[in-house]
Formats: C-alpha cells, sequence, structure tokens
C-alpha cells in the first residue's frame, strides 16, 4: 500500500506551467485567407463512403471542407506533403501546441525535421460546443484511430474496415502500391467531428455522440501541397463503439476550392524548420 506523505496536499497544489507557450508561433492571417475563401471556385470532390476512406489531393494555397452528409458522422483525417510522405501529419506535437482537441485559427503540424503548418482550420460549425460537463470536445488529436491490431489483442477479431485500415486501402489506390507499401505512412488523425475526452477518475480516453449533424464541416487552408485521407469511422457518431458493423454510418464529403490567382497576396508557403540538425555533433 502507498502511504501519502505528510507533504501530499502541498505537492498536489503545485501550480502546473504550460510546456509550449504559444505566443512566438506565427500567427495565421485569418482575415487574408477568409477574403481569399470568398474568391475561391470549387474544382473537385471526393466521397469518403460510410466505413470506408478516400484520398484526396489539395494544392498549397487552396481549401478543403469536410462536412457531414446523411447522418451524424466522425472521420479520421491523414495529411501528408504530396511531394514527400515522409513529411506528415504530427498529432502529438499539434496537441502539445494547440491543445486535446483544435478549432479555427489552430493549425496541423508536420513531423520532425520540417515541423511547419501543413494546414490551418479556417472556419468550424461545431466551434460553439467548447468543454462540455464531462471534460469533452470536439475535433481530438489524442486517439490513434481505429486499428485491427488493437482489437485483435483485445478482443481477437479480425475486423478490416476500422480507419487504420480503411486509411490503409485508400493511400494504396490513390498512389497505386500494395497495402504493404502503403501502410508505413498511416500516421494517428485528426478525428474531425469526434466528441472525447479523458474521464476525470481514472484518466481513461473516452468518447461519446458526436454533436455533428449534417451539414456541419470543418475547413482548411492548404499551407503546403497536400494529399489528404479520410476515413468515415466504422463507429458512425462514436456514441457507442469504434469498430463495428451495426453502427449507423454515413458517408463524408470532402471539397476543395481554388481562390483567385491575386487573393493571397504576401502569404507564402511555411518554410522548414530553421534547426540546424547538428544534435550537438
Amino acid at each position: 500500500m502507498c502511504t501519502p506523505p505528510m507533504d501530499a496536499a502541498d505537492r498536489r497544489a503545485i501550480k502546473p506551467v504550460i510546456c509550449y507557450p504559444t505566443d512566438t508561433l506565427p500567427q495565421p492571417d485569418l482575415d487574408l485567407y477568409r477574403a481569399a475563401r470568398a474568391t475561391a471556385k470549387k474544382v473537385d470532390e471526393v466521397l469518403a463512403p460510410a466505413r470506408d476512406a478516400a484520398c484526396f489531393r489539395v494544392p498549397a494555397g487552396s481549401f478543403f471542407r469536410i462536412t457531414s452528409v446523411g447522418g451524424p458522422q466522425v472521420g479520421d483525417l491523414n495529411l501528408w506533403n504530396a511531394h514527400d510522405l515522409r513529411e506528415r501529419f504530427y498529432s502529438g506535437k499539434t496537441r502539445a501546441l494547440h491543445g486535446t482537441h483544435i478549432t479555427t485559427g489552430e493549425r496541423m503540424w508536420s513531423s520532425f525535421p520540417q515541423l511547419r503548418p501543413m494546414a490551418t482550420i479556417i472556419d468550424d460549425t461545431l466551434g460553439w460546443y467548447g468543454i462540455d460537463e464531462f471534460g469533452g470536445s470536439v475535433h481530438d488529436v489524442i486517439g490513434t484511430r481505429c486499428d485491427p491490431y488493437t482489437g485483435n489483442l483485445l478482443a481477437g477479431s479480425q475486423y478490416h474496415h476500422c480507419c487504420h485500415s480503411n486509411l490503409t486501402r485508400a493511400l494504396a489506390d490513390h498512389l497505386g502500391v500494395s497495402t504493404a507499401e502503403a501502410e508505413p505512412h498511416v500516421h494517428d488523425v485528426l478525428n474531425v467531428f469526434m466528441c472525447t475526452g479523458f474521464t476525470r477518475d481514472t484518466g481513461q480516453y473516452f468518447m461519446k455522440a458526436s454533436p455533428v449533424r449534417p451539414g456541419d464541416y470543418l475547413e482548411f487552408f492548404a499551407e503546403i501541397d497536400l494529399i489528404g485521407g479520410l476515413s468515415a469511422c466504422p463507429g458512425g457518431d462514436c456514441g457507442s463503439e469504434h469498430s463495428s458493423d451495426t453502427a449507423a454510418c454515413h458517408p463524408l464529403l470532402v471539397e476543395v476550392f481554388t481562390p483567385q490567382v491575386d487573393s493571397l497576396t504576401g502569404w507564402a508557403q511555411p518554410a522548414l524548420n530553421g534547426y540546424d540538425r547538428s544534435h550537438g555533433r
């Protein structure tokens, strides 16, 4: 049995310190992005079918919107540099910089050594939700995507329409490679529309029915040339389970919009991270 020390209350009372103060982060020019968005024309759309995934491309300086259609549905989003798949979305660093859930004005950051903005959220119709009484919020960067390996570990299952497998198949088809070649590029996700948090008593990751409704959307500005992968989670709104053939599921729509050429004056693609990579040698 662990006996608390005499000064246990004093130790617990120590105030927290933010690990990564973000005052010096480069801030997105949302006014510029929104002015450019007003000039944009739709150039493409892709539908991620229920319990499946689809890939799409977005040129730097364009916009993409993910919309719930048909019914409440959450999605798992991967992003890659269209010219180098080794640069991909880094959910852990995005979480460290912005918090467990992201919304308008916050960014999806890329992996080391590039560590730069890949996409900026410019509009979020669920921005009203905030943090609920259970500690839940939407669009999380804490979940890792439902996957067949954890399912097998916990239940001995062989389930192939979880988000990890959906994204693997979609990327393989998009690149024209095998699933074995595509799978190492699939990574931790932005859980679009998913409502999640951590329990107060045990600290366990939880999910609850998403507040998303048909017509709700999350819209991004592409800071670099992107390939995106979006899985319509087999859990539907994730109100009960997330790897399921019985939950009500619906497709998710991705639309790509390109603005007028002169509408982004002053904007430039983010530079690669400035660290010299010497690592002390």
